[in-house]
Order: structure tokens, then sequence, then C-alpha cells
């Protein structure tokens, strides 16, 4: 053996500060079962089980016929952003200039781009908990600092103004907040937007909406941040979910005019662009012909959502208001479990062949005693999984697990 020390590699502080997804642990054991031969139910994965819409892929083929196959400017293909400003026009009424939108390697890459072109180190972000947990960790590794803000119930899971304006401090640079949301399925109202809007700029900072899940709301209006006008708005979106487009990896970002040239920089230095052949796909997805496909299967998550919602009540688990949009259900733990909900879905999860989410991949607040349930799976595999828990949870004692784990 060598008498040199192994070399151990020198890992940047805000790279070892990035926290995991605890649901990917959970999905992998979830996996290891599975190849045991264990069925195993998902309620846990935030991708729609349909497939990608058919004229998608036509679009698709044919782009790989024509050799289309080269890098597209960074800012995207300009017929995929004509494609989503005339959307935007025919769907919601709003005008949006092309040279606005960038398309990113998804919302993540959208993210991204905006939160490295808004914060210098040590700025200050304010977010909502529970919220998405990426917000938190890509703020870190831009230098910034995101600041939660407790939302429950009593305020419809959504970051008020008034709970922005508590939570306040020096550095905030912008707000940062989801409608439809992951993992509540809150939706902003239209005047909440405003209010924030009109706070961000009374203080000089940035609203970013993430609009990932645009289109996915069920007997309610979910107005998008564009109405607001651009100053100091970003809007971040994707053809991930409602588009059934996950693999894909197309995203876009709507900037102010005064930051495209800005963002479209960082975006040529960051991954030089979107996927081409998924661009090309991409422009179908905002066909009259595709939207009727999506409106169809947004019918069926409605009644997804309804099946899972009374299954989860008739359970015990508290669901402190009804989801109305994304395709989640967050809720609390029944009165009588007495474990986090960490230890409750590994638990559920070996004993019962039931995967969900546990709150603590969303934030802190009472994230021990909530978890995320998915309706992105069929009708059967939702009532099958109701039925597991409905026979698992009496045959444990809680209150003796309690300290355990």
């Amino acid at each position: 053996m060598s008498d040199l020390a192994t070399p151990v590699t020198r890992l940047a502080t805000r790279a070892l500060a990035v926290a995991p997804f605890h649901v990917m642990r959970l999905l992998a054991r979830a996996r290891e079962l599975e190849a045991a031969g264990r069925q195993v139910l998902h309620l846990e994965i935030g991708e729609p089980d349909f497939p990608t819409p058919e004229p998608v892929l036509a679009a698709a083929r044919q782009a790989l016929a024509a050799g289309h196959t080269h890098y597209t400017p960074a800012a995207g293909l300009p017929q995929l952003r004509e494609a989503i400003a005339t959307y935007y026009r025919r769907r919601l009424g709003i005008g949006v200039e092309p040279a606005r939108i960038l398309i990113t390697p998804g919302a993540s890459g959208a993210l991204q781009l905006v939160l490295l072109a808004l914060l210098d180190p040590g700025d200050r972000i304010l977010i909502a908990d529970p919220s998405y947990p990426c917000y938190r960790q890509v703020t870190r590794l831009a230098g910034g600092e995101p600041v939660a803000v407790p939302v429950g119930p009593e305020s419809g899971y959504r970051l008020t103004r008034a709970l922005a304006e508590r939570a306040w401090v020096p550095g905030i640079r912008a707000l940062l907040v989801a409608s439809p949301s992951n993992p509540t399925g809150s939706v902003m109202a239209r005047e909440d937007l405003e209010d924030l809007h009109r706070l961000c700029r009374e203080r000089g900072v940035s609203l970013i909406l993430d609009e990932i899940y645009q289109g996915l709301v069920y007997g309610v209006d979910a107005p998008s941040a564009l109405t607001l006008g651009e100053e100091g708005v970003f809007v971040v979106n994707s053809c991930s979910k409602y588009f059934g487009m996950t693999g894909w990896r197309v995203g876009w970002v709507v900037a102010p005019s005064d930051a495209a040239t800005t963002l479209e920089r960082i975006a040529q230095n960051l991954f030089i662009a979107a996927g081409t052949l998924a661009q090309h796909a991409a422009c179908a997805a905002f066909e009259p012909a595709t939207e009727a496909i999506l409106e169809e299967r947004r019918q069926i998550f409605a009644g997804r959502r309804d099946l899972l919602l009374e299954g989860v009540r008739g359970l015990g688990f508290r669901t402190g208001g009804e989801p109305v949009g994304a395709f989640y259900i967050y809720a609390g733990l029944p009165d009588r479990v007495r474990m986090d909900s960490m230890t409750y879905a590994a638990r559920l999860l070996d004993e019962a062949g039931v995967a969900v989410t546990p709150g603590v991949d969303f934030g802190d607040h009472e994230a021990a005693r909530h978890l995320r349930f998915a309706y992105t799976r069929g009708a059967e595999e939702i009532t099958g999984a109701l039925e597991r828990i409905a026979r698992w949870q009496p045959s444990v004692d809680f209150d003796r697990d309690l300290g355990k784990h």
C-alpha cells in the first residue's frame, strides 16, 4: 500500500449544503422492492402517467427525419417562442412579445436563469414553506439565501402580502411563489397576485411566479402573473406537467424586456440551448388539436383528485381545505399517528407497498406531520393504495413506535 494519504476532494460549501430529495431515497427503495417481486403502488410521483400526446410525437418524428439536430439560438427556436406567445393570446388573452420568452431545459433551467440574474452573493429571496424543494437549493447554489415563510390552511397555503411583510428582512431581492403550487395544490387569487406585485414594486424587488402547473385547475380561475404587466415580473413555465412532456425537458421563462438579453447571455454560457429535437416537438404542444387532448386529461385528473381526496379524508388525514390545482393533496397525518412523516412513509412502503412523499421534502413548517399524495396514477391504483393503507394503519401501534426512529 502507498504511504500517501488518500486525497480528499474539496467540495464547495454551497454544493455540500444542497439537500437531497428524500422521496428519491424512497423511490429507490420502491424499485428494490419491485425488483424483488413486490408490487408497489405509487402515489409519490409528480409525473403524469399519460404518454406524450401524439401530435407532439409526430412533430418530433418529422423534425428528426428533416435532420433538425443542430444547435438552436440560446433563446430557443423562433417558431417555438412564437407558438408560446400565440398560446398566451389565445388561451389566456395575454399579449406577450416572443422576444421576452426564452426556452430552457425544463422549468429548472428557467429557474436557474432567473435566480442567477437576480441574486448577488448573500441576497435573500422570500418563498413559502411548504414549497417545491428546488427553490431553496437553487437559491443557495446561486449564492443567495432562502427566507421561508410558513403558510398553512388559514391562508389557503398561499404566501399573502401580510405574511410577506411580517417575514421581511434586509437583503430581500425577490419573492418566489407558485400557482398552482406543489405540494399543496393551492392557487393564487388575482387580488393576491396584485397585492404581492404592489409590495414588490414598493420595495424595489422582483416577483417570480412558477406557473408550471398552469392549466391543471379544477373549478377555479388561475390567473397568470403575466396579467400584472412586465415590470419586475418573471414567469417560469414548462411543457412537463400540463403538456405531458416531462422527459423532453422543455421549459421557458417570460422575462421583463430589460432583463431578457441578460438571461440570454447566461443561457449561452450555462447550457447553450435546450434540446433541438425537443423544441421542435414542443411546437406542436400549443396547437388546438393537442389542447383538446390535454383538456380530456385534465378532466380525468379532476376525477382522480375527487377519488383520492375522499379516500384520504376517510382514513383520517387532515387536508385543511380543498386542493384546486396541480395533481397533489398535501395532508396532515391522522391525530392517532405519533411517528413523523418520514418514518410513516418508509414503513408504509416497506410494510404495505404504497409509496408517498414525506412533508420534509417541502420545508420545515409542520413538515414532520404531513405527506404529499399524487394523483398521477389511474383510479385503480389510487383505490388499491387507499385500501392498502386502510388495512395497514389499524395494525400498527403508532403510540408504541414513538421514539423508535
